[in-house]
């Protein structure tokens, strides 16, 4: 689109070009590093291993720590107070609109971000019980074994 020009800039197309092939190198990039971090740093085998930043970090890669509650309560706080504070503009083209967002944004919100946390603490509990039924199960197998270990 825009060629060199007697000041030295360089053009337009070439500025989008130089960008494009830096885009395909990062993703290249990310690709890679990725497969090789998830198969070494963050496998399995090095679960119990790490402590202080690196076990945050391995619990925040492998999404044993969720944020997403965290994330949910603030931004339920900044929607509350923002429906509220935008329900007073309201005021002077009519009062029972001004009410209604008040009251029924609220509610709304309320109910969305309930509904949200729900579906969060299902997950926490499921993923509690399946642990719980790991163990139970890990038990009952030693407790077989050595069942079989006395009788014979």
């Amino acid at each position: 689109m825009f060629e060199n020009n007697l000041y030295g800039y360089k053009s337009f197309s070439s500025g989008i070009a130089g960008s494009l092939v830096w885009m395909i190198i990062a993703a290249v990039l990310a690709v890679i590093g990725g497969i090789a971090l998830y198969f070494t740093v963050f496998s399995k085998a090095n679960e119990n291993k790490f402590s202080g930043f690196m076990k945050w970090l391995y619990d925040f890669v492998t999404f044993k720590k969720m944020m997403i509650e965290t994330i949910l309560r603030v931004l339920y706080i900044i929607t509350a107070i923002y429906i509220t504070l935008s329900s007073f503009a309201l005021i002077s083209t009519s009062f029972v609109s001004f009410l209604l967002t008040i009251t029924l944004g609220n509610i709304l919100a309320r109910i969305v971000f309930e509904f949200s946390l729900v579906l969060l603490t299902i997950c926490k509990n499921t993923t509690e019980i399946n642990g719980k039924m790991k163990s139970t199960v890990k038990e009952e197998k030693t407790v077989k074994h050595d069942d079989e270990k006395r009788s014979n």
